[in-house]
Parts: C-alpha cells; sequence; structure tokens
C-alpha cells in the first residue's frame, strides 16, 4: 500500500476520534443491530435523549450513521457496512487478547 496524503491522514485521524467517546461507540452498538429512534437508543443505552441527540448529530456529520423520517420520528441506522465492519474489527481486535 502506497502512503496516504496529508488531507487522507487527517481524514483518517478524524474519523478514529469519532471512536473515542464511549457513548458513540453504544449507539453504534444498538444500530448495528436495528434501526431505532432517539428515544430507544436513550432508554437501551441508559442515557439522556439530549445526549444521544448530540453525539447521533455527530455521528450523522461524520457520515457515520443515517436517519430515516418517518412523519416526526427520525430513526436513525448506521450509514452503511463499511461502518459496520470497521466496528465489528474493532470488537474483534480487541476480543484476540
Amino acid at each position: 500500500m502506497k502512503l496516504l496524503d496529508d488531507n487522507k491522514i487527517i481524514d483518517l485521524s478524524e474519523l478514529f476520534k469519532i471512536f473515542g467517546d464511549s457513548t458513540r461507540v453504544k449507539i453504534m452498538n444498538v444500530l448495528i443491530n436495528k434501526e431505532m429512534c432517539v428515544g430507544d437508543i436513550a432508554e437501551t443505552i441508559n442515557a439522556s435523549q439530549s445526549a444521544v441527540s448530540h453525539q447521533l448529530r455527530i455521528l450523522k456529520q461524520s457520515k457515520l450513521v443515517k436517519c430515516r423520517k418517518d412523519g416526526k420520528t427520525s430513526y436513525y441506522s448506521l450509514a452503511d457496512n463499511h461502518v459496520e465492519k470497521i466496528f465489528l474489527m474493532g470488537v474483534e481486535h480487541i476480543e484476540e487478547n
């Protein structure tokens, strides 16, 4: 593999920073299983709806989650299978030891 240019290094560093928050990791963990609304995510991970909304905003801006509206309710899911693979590879790595 060739060396990445500085812009790609910065982008990759920013991506991995997103995984540095335990609330965001918990949210991604529940979204692997199914699409959920903010209230259900908050209840599942035992966090406030405002905290979950804040972290979902960051995850959405980072293109790690996507949102689907159904009436007034927004449902969140992982953006694509790349996100799931990154998450699951991290889990596999920490479980090796």
